[in-house]
């Protein structure tokens, strides 16, 4: 990952580092405008903490901005005072456990993804989120022992997703079980967003294949579906691609910027 005071710097002065970027987002000044419209939100949810410090609207409102704007330690403690506001959300706070892990406190991510399942059994989204964070803190062995175990059915294409992080699928197969199956056109492009993220995601952890991941988290990022819906976790895919690409940058610079 990228430091902090980097990734801030990109994230707040937009319009001098996506310069930088232009050539392959083709579409700089919409995210300019996406982080102004973030940075306007924030100081609306801000507004609510006022008129209420009790109010876990607020809270996770301006959680949920800070970490669209790369703000993850203002999210992990806006989230975590949801927690300390009511406790019982804490089994359910997987926005934290993504927090934690961008914040590289994997031990934490771990957890929280953990405890997440006792909530949600069948949400293999969440099993991959527990082995990316595991994968960093302990490596691919106990990633893979440590998985979660689901015996229900999930939404597509998360069983196979699973099966890929668990060693059983390559993504190839992942990719060709997908254009198997007759998915409606709009439905497709939901569930190649899911793939293209969370492949790209595991291209770049236990592959060690950056120019894969790249590609694959830039066509989950210009997916249809998820630049339409702007759902949360398309802002990760958002957040983690420019990440990739702020490496490339570094390089640039001269600048060694593998993982420590």
């Amino acid at each position: 990952m990228i430091s902090s005071n980097v990734l801030k710097l990109f994230l707040f002065v937009p319009l001098t580092i996506l310069k930088l970027f232009s050539a392959e987002t083709e579409k700089s000044s919409d995210l300019v405008r996406l982080e102004n419209s973030f940075q306007v939100k924030e100081k609306d949810f801000l507004k609510i903490i006022q008129s209420n410090p009790r109010s876990i609207r607020g809270w996770s409102g301006r959680g949920d901005m800070r970490l669209f704007l790369g703000d993850f330690e203002g999210a992990k403690s806006d989230y975590e005072k949801m927690i300390q506001l009511d406790p019982s959300l804490e089994v359910s706070h997987w926005r934290l456990g993504i927090a934690y892990f961008y914040l590289k406190e994997y031990e934490n991510a771990e957890r929280q993804f953990e405890i997440y399942h006792n909530y949600d059994a069948v949400d293999r989204e969440n099993g991959i989120w527990r082995f990316m964070s595991q994968f960093k803190s302990k490596g691919l062995k106990a990633a893979r022992e440590g998985l979660l175990k689901y015996e229900k059915d999930d939404r597509p294409p998360y069983p196979l997703l699973y099966e890929m992080f668990a060693g059983r699928l390559s993504p190839d197969q992942v990719f060709s079980e997908i254009e198997e199956v007759d998915y409606p056109e709009n439905y497709r492009s939901r569930v190649l967003f899911h793939a293209n993220l969370y492949v790209g995601i595991y291209a770049e952890l236990v592959l060690q294949n950056t120019e894969m991941a790249k590609k694959l988290l830039k066509k989950s990022f210009e997916n249809e579906y998820g630049q339409s819906t702007g759902t949360y976790m398309w802002q990760v895919a958002r957040l983690h691609y420019f990440q990739l690409l702020s490496r490339k940058v570094n390089d640039f610079d001269g600048k060694d910027s593998r993982e420590k």
